[in-house]
């Protein structure tokens, strides 16, 4: 899960529709290769960067991470891919068309979407062993996997360690959580939240597990806790 799942989920900017330009007719940017042009326009918001491009085809909108573009340069969008009709609830826009990619050239790696799966740190210590979660709706993470079809729907609460955090990705946080329970196959499950965490912290997710979700671009799970909110386990 490296460039697309990012990519096929990043919304998360805060402005209004009002600081857009009005949406010109979009070109139709290849599913592989590159998209290249000329910068029109840039709209900075948290951490990603949107831009208005004028390509050989026309023109289109962008998006990547954070990164120091200026109007009138020339850029090229590597690993793109077209979402047509993109919606975003947050920016209350509906984009007729929009590449998601990441900066190639020079300006590589100061705006790649999908490095932020792809270098997401992973804990890398020793064996991880955290304590079951007391009290009603307590499971360990095996518990969670192995009976994700009865669990579905339902609250759960389980102790465990962040090996993975990717921030900022659809309004929400994504955790990987592993608590020793069970084998390598069913010790991690994928939490999503709005609380703040960082690789290693010892938390007690409260959830809801939800079963089959697919997010497109081929990365669906057929288990995940969502709506969790996070505590600390006091060491």
């Amino acid at each position: 899960m490296k460039q697309l799942f990012a990519i096929s989920l990043i919304a998360a900017a805060s402005f209004t529709s009002s600081a857009w330009a009005a949406q010109p007719p979009a070109a139709k940017p290849p599913v592989s290769g590159v998209v290249s042009g000329e910068v029109l326009e840039v709209k900075d918001v948290e951490i990603y960067t949107y831009l208005r491009l004028k390509t050989k085809d026309g023109e289109t909108w962008a998006a990547v991470s954070t990164a120091a573009v200026k109007k009138g340069a020339m850029v090229t969008i590597e690993n793109p891919v077209v979402m047509n009709n993109f919606e975003s609830k947050t920016l209350k826009k509906t984009f007729p068309s929009i590449v998601f990619g990441s900066l190639g050239g020079a300006a590589a790696g100061q705006g790649t979407l999908g490095s932020k799966m792809a270098m997401a740190k992973v804990a890398d210590s020793a064996p991880i062993k955290v304590a079951k979660a007391s009290g009603s709706n307590a499971y360990t993470v095996a518990d969670i996997i192995s009976k994700a079809v009865q669990l579905k729907d339902k609250p759960v609460k389980v102790n465990g360690q962040v090996v993975k955090y990717n921030a900022g990705i659809m309004g929400k946080n994504w955790i990987h959580l592993r608590d020793g329970s069970g084998t390598p196959a069913n010790n991690d499950v994928l939490v999503t939240t709005a609380a703040p965490a960082k690789v290693g912290d010892l938390v007690t997710v409260s959830g809801v597990v939800r079963n089959d979700k697919d997010f497109g671009a081929g990365y669906s799970y057929k288990v995940l806790v969502e709506e969790a909110t996070l505590s600390p386990i006091q060491k």
